[in-house]
């Protein structure tokens, strides 16, 4: 039987604390602050080893704090933080938190952001983190994107095949990563680029249509094979309909489910795009399915509009439910209250456009 081959890393090791000097420089980190590494039981340890000669050379202050768990994309929400005494405290007194699990839709993350914590998650394999650190003009096209979808009351998402969504927003605050965490409060993710935010609540109408090639990414990571049709009411799936994909959708959601009668799982949560130039969308395509290959570039390739159902707490609203689904989909036309910002998929806005460069 032959085996498939697998892509080797492509990034020489010895160039990490490199990378990670420059991330902390893009971060603002200067002489006297105080790094605090959130690591787990899976975290990489030249990882974490880079992050320790970065912090070194740029004569910032750095320890690890390693928490007995093993969270992943499929346990969001986990209260990594605070059982144990201090580690709260401890987090918002530090300048930077570098985090390698995902925090977000935690109370405790809430906290520390408050405090005033810069907050930067890291997940991504080596090569990921070369290849998608933030290329010049990126935060500027973010924070564009941001104002003018703070101000936007209707949107419309609409596709050839089947996608024809409808929502309001301006009910939940959006919230916009660049790739680097260079202001106070602020999260992000190293590799990222994207807007998003939570529809108003029941505002969320009409169908989307899932076609091969719009990639899954979680709760686990596939390109989609057969179209998926979701009848969207009241800002809730009403119905799935499909092959595998649905099926697979399907069953997810009704296992996320925490009694008979639950919705949660199924309704409509963060929608938004991506503008990182430098994340392919054949990522996914050329490194296999592995999540670590997978978390950012998926996320944030340039025009892509992401569907989400599940959870709405981290945006201030009240589902916690463990049934979120990702879709990163290609080919949209994204409509801000009648203005075309993208058009089958490619951006039209030229302030949101980032050239990309050469890696």
């Amino acid at each position: 039987m032959l085996q498939a081959a697998i892509r080797p890393q492509e990034v020489n090791p010895a160039k990490l604390p490199a990378l990670f000097r420059r991330q902390f420089e893009l971060c603002k980190i200067r002489k006297g602050e105080t790094i605090a590494i959130v690591s787990d039981l899976g975290t990489r340890t030249d990882y974490i080893q880079s992050a320790f000669a970065a912090a070194e050379d740029l004569g910032a202050d750095i320890y690890e704090l390693k928490v007995n768990a093993l969270p992943t994309w499929t346990k969001v929400g986990v209260p990594t933080i605070g059982k144990c005494k201090g580690t709260l405290e401890a987090l918002c007194a530090a300048d930077l938190m570098l985090i390698f699990h995902v925090p977000l839709f935690t109370a405790w993350l809430k906290q520390v952001m408050g405090a005033g914590t810069r907050v930067l998650l890291v997940h991504d394999a080596p090569d990921d983190l070369e290849q998608l650190m933030a290329p010049k003009g990126l935060k500027e096209a973010v924070k564009y994107a941001e104002a003018l979808y703070t101000k936007t009351r209707k949107v419309r998402v609409t596709r050839p095949g089947g996608t024809e969504l409808h929502y309001e927003c301006g009910e939940f605050p959006v919230m916009a990563q660049w790739g680097f965490a260079d202001e106070p409060g602020h999260f992000d993710l190293w590799g990222a680029g994207l807007v998003h935010t939570f529809p108003n609540e029941g505002k969320t109408h009409g169908t989307v249509t899932f076609l091969p090639g719009d990639m899954v990414i979680l709760p686990y990571c596939r390109y989609v094979s057969d179209p998926v049709k979701l009848e969207i009411r009241d800002g809730h799936v009403a119905s799935i309909e499909g092959g595998l994909d649905a099926k697979l959708m399907r069953d997810w959601l009704e296992d996320g489910k925490s009694a008979p009668d639950d919705r949660d799982p199924y309704a409509v949560s963060h929608l938004g795009w991506g503008l990182n130039s430098q994340a392919p969308w054949y990522w996914m395509g050329l490194h296999g399915d592995e999540p670590e290959r997978n978390r950012a570039a998926a996320r944030v390739f340039a025009g892509n509009f992401l569907f989400s159902t599940g959870p709405n707490t981290q945006g201030g609203g009240k589902r916690s439910t463990r049934g979120h689904y990702d879709v990163p989909m290609r080919d949209c036309t994204v409509e801000l209250d009648g203005r075309t910002i993208i058009e089958g998929g490619r951006i039209v806005d030229a302030a949101m456009k980032v050239p990309r460069e050469a890696r």
